[in-house]
């Protein structure tokens, strides 16, 4: 090797060691803590949560056992229902003052078997279309619906069907059948 090599090679050793000297990380500077003094407190703990209520569930009321209503089947129930059925004038979904009692009296039954579900059925006589005495059919089921639920019978426990002139309770042509086949009638559905 040449003496201009060697002085190359040690100045470039010596270039190394001048970088790696040079680029040294200076350690950091720990800043001393302020003294802990006596008067700290701790942080108050979160409230404990509230315990659970326990609120007894709500049981509905039971029939007496000795009452022949609460024995019986649905049939038996339907065949003799304590339901009465409501009549209208013709043409007509209003509930008059007769109807009016028969609907409280209902109510009354109601509100002793109120695990009772009921379908109201409306019907009609047989003069009329068959769409305008589906539709008188279902306005007096509703009309006596909503009657019974003014009187507190509950909302869900009443259901509507209209059959319009489908099922005649009388199936004579004069006006005392007719005047029979216009009405809404009571079905116990659940019990």
């Amino acid at each position: 090797m040449t003496r201009t090599a060697n002085v190359s090679m040690v100045l470039m050793v010596m270039l190394a060691v001048t970088i790696g000297a040079c680029n040294k990380k200076t350690p950091p500077v720990v800043r001393p803590q302020p003294p802990v003094t006596g008067n700290t407190t701790t942080p108050p703990s979160p409230p404990r949560p509230p315990d659970p209520i326990t609120e007894p569930m709500p049981m509905p009321p039971e029939p007496l056992k000795d009452d022949s209503l609460t024995s019986n089947s649905l049939d038996d129930l339907n065949r003799d229902s304590p339901l009465k059925p409501v009549f209208y004038d013709l043409d007509s979904s209003d509930v008059n003052a007769d109807g009016q009692q028969i609907l409280q009296a209902n109510a009354a039954v109601l509100k002793r078997y109120p695990i009772w579900q009921i379908t109201i059925e409306g019907h009609c006589d047989e003069r009329g279309t068959a769409e305008y005495n589906l539709a008188l059919g279902e306005r007096r089921a509703l009309a006596a619906k909503t009657y019974l639920v003014s009187l507190g019978i509950a909302a869900d426990k009443v259901r509507t069907v209209s059959y319009g002139k489908e099922f005649p309770f009388d199936a004579g042509h004069e006006d005392n059948a007719w005047s029979k086949n216009r009405r809404a009638h009571f079905v116990i559905t659940a019990k």
